[in-house]
């Protein structure tokens, strides 16, 4: 559920209140309706809810089979995780992160939130696929958006033989 944001009308524009504790101070500049400042209630919409909302139309439209699995790709802050996943069976025949031994190891401290990290990370995917005889995947960026540590990956993947 969003998360309510109060916005008073003030002789210009709709203005946010930042507090949604403590009452603010009414104007003398607002319009009054009845005897009291007119107050409008609206959804705040968080990015994560964005990414959600995008998440779920992208589901409705990709979904892995076991001719075609789907490479999902979930980017957090610190680290890049992508696994492929047959619907169908609901079961992942591969996965690969920033958080493997041997990409970890590559990284040499520098951390997995980086393009160099999801570089490493869809090239290890595009391996493991290729010894599971996975040749033909579809691709869920998972509600992010198709630039920088998304695309990196999925670019990565698609030089070592995945095709999507």
């Amino acid at each position: 559920m969003p998360a309510l944001g109060t916005f008073v009308l003030s002789d210009q524009a709709l203005v946010p209140r930042h507090s949604l504790s403590a009452p603010t101070p009414v104007s003398s500049r607002l319009h009054r309706l009845a005897g009291s400042a007119l107050r409008i209630e609206a959804a705040v919409v968080t990015r994560k809810q964005k990414t959600q909302k995008r998440h779920k139309a992208i589901r409705n439209k990709v979904n892995g089979s076991s001719e075609q699995p789907r490479l999902a790709v979930y980017r957090s802050n610190n680290h890049i995780y992508a696994q492929v996943v047959d619907d169908e069976q609901q079961h992942t025949l591969v996965a690969a992160s920033t958080l493997m031994p041997e990409i970890r190891g590559q990284l040499n401290g520098t951390g997995g939130a980086n393009k160099e990290a999801a570089v490493m990370v869809g090239k290890k995917i595009a391996e493991l696929c290729l010894q599971k005889n996975i040749e033909k995947v579809c691709f869920d960026r998972g509600g992010n958006i198709y630039h920088g540590r998304v695309q990196a990956l999925a670019e990565a993947a698609r030089e070592v033989g995945l095709v999507f």
